[in-house]
């Protein structure tokens, strides 16, 4: 089977590997939707930071059906045909941290992680453990469970970090495939938003999301407006999911606000002696648990959430080189493989 590689130079490149065979608690995936993820572009750019080498299958937001399964694993964990998402992590199962669905942060060893340490999604097929599935409730398209593996259900698990978020004027900086989902969850739990984004396409996305005021920082003084929305009170919420907004969120948060940074590389400073006084909270987010990803998949369901519009533009493997260089210009919604019969 063909699969997408990153050499690290700005190409994606479709290298040819053998179909997996399950073993013991594996199982094999046939892919059916597989999406592109802000992320990838570290990657494909060839960030140091960021280095995967061009042997492994690209692509963490894998979504499909169970093709195979190996030896030892029951009709309970995974059963040939059943629709199902994949938490792209896996540990030891063991420590406390992959016994409450964050193997992600596993204390005994490095996570394997899909598209770097293990082979990803970008290809027909993919071999993952059992435990790592998810079932896809049907009433949610496989382009859906794509998204919320990683890119939406990352909103998620930023918005649940921030606790209670109804009531509240929330300010999502970056209106990109996480951003926008950030705003659909947020207006669906009953927050006034405000999206940010230097593009006017974006912000036209953002308000069909349910955002409620746009604001373009590129040519509106942040801190008036936001100040002139909110009576002077400033954002009791912010999210900053583009990596570049840091001092500007802080900016906009009032008093007793709460700010969540979730976009990579995500500079951000302050001094405690000027802001002390305002009572901040300020967190970090990486990606969501096992249980967050099923809980956000049922929050979809419940709330008929538009997951699949998040979705501008679907390719085939074949399209790779220029799905990606399409992708690597940001100025559009988010990409997905999708593979047939």
């Amino acid at each position: 089977m063909k699969g997408i590689v990153f050499p690290g130079d700005r190409s994606a490149v479709l290298k040819e590997f053998p179909e997996p065979v399950p073993g013991p608690g594996e199982v094999v995936l046939r892919i059916r939707a597989s999406g592109m993820c802000g992320s990838d572009l570290h990657f494909y750019r060839g960030s140091v930071d960021f280095a995967a080498g061009d042997g492994v299958i690209q692509g963490h937001e894998p979504c499909g059906e169970v093709h195979a399964v190996g030896p030892g694993v029951g009709e309970a964990m995974a059963r040939v045909g059943q629709r199902v998402m994949v938490h792209h992590y896996w540990g030891c199962q063991a420590c406390r941290r992959c016994r409450a669905g964050w193997p992600q942060m596993c204390e005994t060893a490095p996570a394997k992680t899909m598209a770097v340490t293990a082979h990803g999604g970008h290809a027909p097929y993919a071999l993952v453990p059992a435990h790592t599935l998810l079932p896809l409730p049907d009433e949610l398209s496989y382009r859906a469970g794509a998204a919320i593996g990683c890119g939406t259900g990352t909103a998620w698990g930023g918005i649940k970090r921030l606790g209670d978020i109804s009531d509240t004027t929330t300010v999502v900086f970056g209106q990109g495939p996480v951003g926008l989902s950030a705003t659909m969850f947020a207006a669906a739990m009953g927050a006034r938003v405000i999206a940010v984004d230097i593009d006017a396409a974006r912000l036209r996305r953002a308000r069909a999301f349910g955002a409620h005021e746009t604001l373009d920082p590129a040519g509106t003084d942040l801190v008036a407006a936001v100040g002139e929305l909110t009576r002077g009170r400033g954002a009791d919420v912010v999210l900053e999911t583009s990596g570049r907004a840091g001092q500007d969120a802080l900016s906009v948060l009032g008093t007793f606000g709460r700010a969540c940074f979730l976009g990579l590389p995500g500079q951000v400073s302050f001094s405690a002696e000027q802001h002390y006084k305002k009572q901040w909270t300020l967190m970090t987010s990486w990606t969501m648990s096992t249980i967050e990803q099923a809980r956000c998949a049922d929050f979809a369901v419940a709330h008929r959430l538009p997951v699949d519009d998040l979705y501008s533009h679907a390719w085939t493997l074949d399209q790779a080189a220029e799905a990606y260089a399409w992708f690597d210009r940001q100025a559009d919604g988010k990409g997905v493989f999708e593979f047939t019969d």
